[in-house]
C-alpha cells in the first residue's frame, strides 16, 4: 500500500534535483518598409521610386536567467552612433535593457532608406547631405524596433542553442588594382577575403528552430545606384529564402565587409539577387543541417572596451557625435571606438564594432583567439567609417576617403580586441 506514495515522493525528489530550464529565447520580425518615397542611403543621393522586396527588423531576445541579451538585425545601410544611443536609451528606460546588452546590427543594404541624422558621412560627403532626414520615418522605425523587442520578451520560451561554421563563395575582395597599383572599386580575386559563415541556432526543446543567426561578410551592393527600388539586397533576399525553407526567422549579421563585395555587384537591376539564394542561402541551410549538438545550458557574459586611436587631421566632426572623439594625454585628437563583447559558455566569443572593417583584421583576431568560435559582427551600434589595414593605406582608393582613422588604427584595434578576449573574456 505504501509503494505508490513512496514512488511519487522519489519521483518528486528526482525532478527537484534536475537543473532548471533557464535559457529562453524568442524572435519577432517587423516590416519597416516605408509607404512613401524616401531618400536612399548608399551610392549618391537619390529617392526611391518603388519596392523590389520588403525590409525588416528582426529582433532576437535571449535570456540565460541572469542576463537578457537583445540582437537586432535591420535591413538598413548604416546609422550614426548617436541614433543607436537614442534607441538604446529608450530600451533601457522602457524595457530595462542595459545598453551593453543591446546590439543593433545593420545588414548594409545600399537600397534602404536613410535612418536618422547622417553622422560621419556628412563629414566626408557634405554635398550628399544637404536635405533634412525624414524624422517621421525615423521615429516610426525606432518605435517598431522597441515594440518588436517588447513583443519578443513577452514570447520568451524555453530554448536551446547550437553553434557551427559554414562556407560560401558568394563574396570577393573589391579592392581592384590597375597595372600601376592604383586602387578602385571592383573585384580582385588575389586579395584577402573571408568566406566563413558563423552560425548560431536557437531551437525549442523539441528541436524545432526558433531562429538562425548567420554571420557573413559581404557588401549589400548587388543592386547598383541606377536602381531606385527599395530592397534588402542579397542579405534580405537570403534571409527571406532561409525563412521560407526552415520556417524559422533568420538574422543576417554582416561581418568585416569593408573590402568585400558580392561576386555580382552594382547591377543596374535586381535580376541577379535570386542567384544568392543558392550561392549563400543554400550554404547557410547546409551549415544549419550539420549543427546537431545543442544545449539548454547557456551562460552569457557581456562587456565592452573603448579603443582610442589617432584621428585623421582636418576632419569636421559632427557636434552630436562628440562622445566618440576626444584628446589623448599627448594632446592629439583621437577616435573613441566602442567595441562590445559577448561570451557564450566557454567556447563562443563574439565582438562587434560600428565599422566597415577590412576582413584581414577580423581574420587575424579569429585566428589568434583562444575561443574555437570567434565571430565579428560589423555595422553594429552605428558607423564610424572604414578601418583599413596599414598595408592598404598606400594604395589609396575610395575607402581612404571615408575613414576618420590613420595608419596604425588596425593594429590598435587588434591589440585592444585580443587583449580583452584573452583577459576579461577568459575569466569565469
Amino acid at each position: 500500500m505504501m509503494k505508490k506514495p513512496l514512488l511519487l515522493i522519489a519521483l518528486f525528489l528526482v525532478i527537484q534535483a534536475l537543473p532548471a530550464q533557464t535559457f529562453r529565447a524568442a524572435v519577432v520580425k517587423t516590416d519597416i518598409t516605408p509607404d512613401n518615397s524616401q531618400q536612399l542611403l548608399g551610392y549618391g543621393a537619390r529617392k526611391s521610386t518603388g519596392i523590389n522586396d520588403r525590409i525588416y527588423h528582426r529582433a532576437a531576445v535571449m535570456d540565460d536567467g541572469k542576463t537578457r541579451f537583445v540582437l537586432v538585425s535591420s535591413d538598413i545601410c548604416v546609422i550614426a552612433p548617436s541614433e543607436y544611443d537614442k534607441v538604446a536609451a529608450r530600451l533601457q528606460k522602457e524595457l530595462g535593457i542595459a545598453p551593453e546588452n543591446f546590439w543593433w546590427s545593420l545588414t548594409h543594404t545600399h537600397s534602404a532608406p536613410e535612418l536618422g541624422p547622417p553622422g560621419l558621412p556628412e563629414a566626408f560627403m557634405s554635398e550628399r547631405y544637404t536635405h533634412q532626414y525624414d524624422v517621421k520615418y525615423t521615429e516610426e522605425t525606432e518605435s517598431k524596433l522597441v515594440s518588436a523587442v517588447a513583443d519578443a520578451i513577452k514570447k520568451l520560451e524555453p530554448a536551446r542553442l547550437s553553434v557551427g561554421w559554414g562556407h560560401s563563395n558568394a563574396n570577393i575582395n573589391r579592392r581592384a588594382r590597375d597595372g600601376k597599383g592604383k586602387t578602385y572599386l571592383g573585384l580582385n580575386p588575389d586579395l584577402p577575403v573571408d568566406r566563413r559563415i558563423g552560425m548560431l541556432r536557437l531551437e525549442r526543446p523539441d528541436g524545432s528552430a526558433i531562429a538562425i543567426i548567420a554571420n557573413y561578410a559581404m557588401h549589400g551592393t548587388v543592386i547598383g545606384g541606377e536602381c531606385t527600388l527599395i530592397s534588402g539586397d542579397a542579405p534580405g533576399i537570403v534571409a527571406d529564402y532561409v525563412e521560407q525553407k526552415t520556417g524559422a526567422a533568420m538574422l543576417f549579421i554582416n561581418g568585416a565587409a569593408g573590402n568585400i563585395a558580392p561576386i555580382y555587384s552594382t547591377q543596374p537591376t535586381p535580376f541577379r539577387l535570386k542567384e544568392f539564394e543558392p550561392l549563400l542561402g543554400d550554404r547557410i541551410l547546409e551549415a544549419n543541417a550539420k549543427m546537431t549538438a545543442s544545449s539548454a545550458d547557456v551562460v552569457f557574459k557581456t562587456g565592452g572596451t573603448i579603443v582610442e586611436t589617432p584621428r585623421r587631421e582636418g576632419l569636421k566632426w559632427p557636434a552630436y557625435m562628440n562622445h566618440y572623439t576626444g584628446k589623448a594625454s599627448s594632446g592629439i585628437d583621437v577616435v573613441k571606438l566602442p567595441v562590445r563583447f559577448l561570451k557564450i559558455n566557454k567556447d563562443i566569443a563574439i565582438w562587434s564594432a560600428p565599422l566597415e572593417l577590412f576582413c584581414e583584421i577580423s581574420n587575424e583576431v579569429r585566428d589568434r583567439s583562444p575561443f574555437p568560435y570567434t565571430f565579428y559582427y560589423g555595422y553594429t551600434n552605428g558607423w564610424l567609417g572604414y578601418l583599413l589595414t596599414d598595408e592598404e593605406f598606400p594604395y589609396g582608393g575610395y575607402e581612404t576617403t571615408v575613414t576618420p582613422f590613420k595608419p596604425g588604427a588596425g593594429r590598435d584595434l587588434i591589440n585592444g580586441v585580443l587583449g580583452y578576449i584573452e583577459g576579461q573574456m577568459r575569466k569565469p
